[in-house]
């Protein structure tokens, strides 16, 4: 009889995870080329050694997938060339429909390491939002950020550090969108991935 219930609560377990399966992680790039995505303003987007790249200007690049609920993660790196260096990850973004060459509607995982608002900060358009606990960054050094958005709840992670934690409903769904702010820097992203949230 035991047996049989310890075989009935394994066909329970699996059936369960099989009508709930652990959503895989999707690749937003390739390694190789901008397949995919969408550049706006006048930043320069190329790819060397597995990374995106933007420089030369204040610009946007959109991934193609427009999601709701999911996690993201990838490796990031900013580097100052003289004007000073400041980037972001947006989620559910999209382009302005009065200027989509402007900055993204959205949600933007801030990058930067020399101001109040910094690297790990939610900010809305043109507005530091969620404050992060720590600055755990520094210019020219790659580091992992993760975030995660389910419904209204936005978590962002900085090297594995849950450093930011925020409720709003603003923006429902969109893109996400690697930031090159300004000229005189450089703003680097690879490894980049999603996985949607079950519903």
């Amino acid at each position: 009889m035991k047996h049989a219930t310890a075989i009935g609560s394994l066909l329970i377990l699996l059936f369960s995870n099989a009508a709930h399966p652990q959503q895989q992680w999707i690749a937003l790039f390739n390694g190789k080329d901008l397949t995919g995505w969408t550049a706006r303003g006048n930043a320069q987007w190329s790819v060397k050694d597995g990374a995106i790249i933007g420089q030369n200007g204040q610009g946007h690049l959109y991934a193609a997938p427009v999601v709701k609920d999911f996690e993201v993660k990838g490796e990031f790196r900013i580097v100052d060339e003289g004007k000073g260096a400041n980037g972001g990850f947006y989620v559910r973004a999209h382009e302005p429909e009065d200027n989509p060459e402007g900055f993204p509607r959205g949600y933007e995982a801030q990058i930067c390491h020399n101001q109040e608002a910094h690297t790990g900060w939610l900010w809305k358009p043109g507005k530091p939002t969620g404050k992060a606990t720590a600055l755990l960054t520094r210019d020219g050094e790659w580091f992992p950020m993760r975030v995660k958005v389910k419904g209204d709840s936005i978590f962002i992670w900085v090297k594995e550090q849950l450093v930011m934690t925020y409720r709003d409903n603003e923006y429902k769904e969109g893109r996400f969108v690697i930031q090159c702010h300004n000229p005189g820097m450089t703003a680097e992203a690879r490894n980049l991935y999603y996985r949607k949230l079950d519903e």
